[in-house]
C-alpha cells in the first residue's frame, strides 16, 4: 500500500482514496470587552483548516486518478457538516471529500 502524501512524518492518520485529512484551526472570537471566546464553549464548529495530507486519489471512469485540487499546507474553508472528526493523540482531525471544500485561503 502506498503511503499517503504527508506534511509531516508524526501524522498516523493516512487517507484513502479521494480523502482529505485537515487540522482545524482554532476559532476564536471576541468580546466589545476584549474577552476571547473560543468556538468550543459556543458550541460553534469550525469551517477553516490546513491541508495536512491527501489520499491517493480519485478515481474517474476510466479509472485514471483524478488530480486533487488543493495541496498539503493550503488553508481551506469547507462545510460546516461534511467532515468526519477523528481525534489522535489528543489532536482533532477532519477527514473529507474534495467536495466539500468551499475555497482555497490565499
Amino acid at each position: 500500500m502506498a503511503a499517503a502524501n504527508t506534511a509531516s512524518g508524526q501524522i498516523k492518520l493516512y487517507p484513502i482514496g479521494g480523502k482529505i485529512l485537515v487540522k482545524p484551526d482554532e476559532v476564536e472570537s471576541t468580546t466589545p470587552s476584549g474577552l476571547v471566546i473560543s468556538a468550543s464553549t459556543k458550541g460553534e464548529k469550525p469551517q477553516r483548516g490546513t491541508v495536512i495530507a491527501l489520499g491517493t486519489g480519485k478515481l474517474d471512469s476510466k479509472g485514471e486518478v483524478i488530480p486533487f485540487h488543493v495541496a498539503i499546507g493550503d488553508s481551506v474553508v469547507f462545510e460546516k457538516y461534511g467532515p468526519k472528526e477523528l481525534e489522535q493523540d489528543g489532536d482533532t482531525y477532519l477527514i473529507l471529500e474534495e467536495d466539500d471544500i468551499l475555497a482555497v485561503v490565499k
